[in-house]
């Protein structure tokens, strides 16, 4: 299994995209980010492979490059979990048929059952795909804990 910082993601990932700037986002792409932060964080594969694209790529924070396979194992890895977070300095821009959503964020939880916590800058880059959302791109870098 990929480190914890190569987990981010996310998203990452990690996302809790409740904050105002999320409510100005088109409905089917609001309910598809709370999906994918649901599915991060309770290691659901079948959301997470609904989620990403086919030809998802994510650059990790620790500049590797890892692809919708390897993302789905790590967030699905026995011994791994999530715990709650929230993003700071948010970015929120979407147009017709693309987003991106990102800021920072302090990452912790458990992998391989022992405890982990990075902080990550990180942009998720949405698009529109035969009528549903999808993660195409996400990219994370370290930044220092305050």
């Amino acid at each position: 299994m990929k480190t914890a910082i190569a987990l981010f993601a996310l998203a990452v990932a990690f996302h809790a995209h409740a904050t105002a700037p999320h409510r100005m986002l088109p409905p089917a792409l609001a309910k598809a980010v709370a999906a994918f932060d649901r599915a991060q964080m309770q290691g659901d594969g079948a959301a997470l492979a609904r989620l990403l694209a086919d030809d998802y790529v994510l650059f990790n924070s620790r500049a590797r490059v890892e692809d919708k396979a390897a993302f789905i194992r790590d967030y699905t890895a026995p011994g791994f979990s999530m715990e709650p977070f929230t993003i700071e300095d948010e970015v929120v821009r979407h147009w017709p048929g693309g987003a991106v959503l990102g800021g920072v964020v302090t990452l912790e939880g458990t992998r391989e059952g022992k405890p982990y916590k990075v902080r990550l800058r990180f942009a998720d880059i949405w698009a529109e795909r035969g009528g549903r959302w999808q993660v195409i791109f996400t990219e994370a870098t370290r930044v220092p804990t305050p």
